[in-house]
């Protein structure tokens, strides 16, 4: 029985055991058929000739997603062979699937960061507004500008208790994942933009009582994020910027991805986030690239200073 033969009668299993769509059995056919071409004889194939096809699949610039999909097929048909008495083996047992890659995270430029800043602090001072816009234009400088001086999880932000405005220090404690506590700075701009909500915050009656910097009459008693999240689309579009291109989480990128461009270590970066592991801090190790590359470029005495 030939590879092609028994590539038919594994499709005809998935498609009457399995009741694999069409769709599915044409993707396995072609993912088999591909590999057959290149091994030569599928069915009887080694764990060496099926790692040299997966690493020529990888050289072709298939995604790590597509080359999973290749070995997760080329798993099931060893697995029907040896079911079906035509192997005694598993050619495939020893080979581990390609890792995908983890996406950089979208970051916004110091620049761009800038002028959103620059933006919050011009709505929060124009008193031209209504006594509502005001308020709103107030709270939001200082969500934008705690939030991109110490990075916190938008979660933690909203849930900021007043006392923290109440203290005028450099650094406070944050209760964070896993019920964790970390030391986290506050800029002197933070500072004076929650020192002005604080304000304005004292002459809304219904947050006189709350625990929360940010209150709301929610379930929560404090700002719902999602609301956080829509308002500062709202404000990235008033400087310009395109509101797909920021949430909360990406302030927080640009605040690891600043600090890190401009010399921070790694695994400082690490305890202002609040990763438990230095291998979720890792995503920013691109960021770490570019500065060295500029470290090199600029001080090394064989660079070339005219590129």
């Amino acid at each position: 029985m030939r590879s092609g033969a028994r590539i038919e009668a594994f499709l005809e299993m998935m498609s009457a055991e399995r009741g694999a769509a069409n769709n599915t059995l044409s993707s396995y056919r072609r993912d088999l058929e591909d590999a057959a071409e290149n091994i030569g004889d599928l069915a009887g194939a080694a764990t060496e000739s099926i790692r040299a096809y997966l690493g020529d699949i990888a050289g072709r610039g298939f995604a790590a997603t597509s080359q999973a999909r290749k070995l997760s097929v080329l798993r099931q048909f060893y697995k029907f062979l040896y079911a079906e008495g035509l192997r005694t083996d598993d050619p495939t047992g020893t080979l581990d699937s390609p890792k995908k890659d983890r996406p950089l995270p979208k970051i916004m430029s110091e620049a761009e960061t800038g002028r959103l800043l620059d933006r919050a602090a011009t709505e929060a001072n124009d008193a031209s507004t209504g006594y509502s816009a005001h308020i709103a234009a107030r709270r939001m400088h200082a969500l934008v500008e705690v939030l991109y001086a110490t990075g916190l999880r938008v979660s933690e932000l909203v849930s900021l208790p007043l006392t923290v405005a109440l203290r005028d220090e450099r650094f406070f404690i944050v209760r964070g994942k896993g019920d964790k506590d970390r030391m986290v700075p506050l800029s002197a701009k933070a500072r004076e933009a929650m020192r002005s909500w604080l304000t304005e915050r004292e002459k809304v009656p219904a947050f006189a009582e709350s625990p929360f910097l940010f209150p709301a009459a929610s379930e929560s008693g404090h700002l719902p994020r999602q609301v956080f999240a829509r308002d500062l689309k709202g404000l990235a579009a008033r400087t310009g910027i395109t509101a797909a291109k920021i949430s909360p989480h990406v302030l927080r990128h640009a605040f690891a991805s600043h600090l890190l461009q401009n010399g921070a270590d790694l695994r400082a970066v690490q305890q202002l986030l609040g990763h438990a592991d230095i291998s979720t801090t890792q995503i920013y190790t691109h960021v770490l690239e570019e500065r060295l590359m500029r470290l090199v470029n600029d001080h090394h005495p064989l660079a070339d200073k005219t590129s």
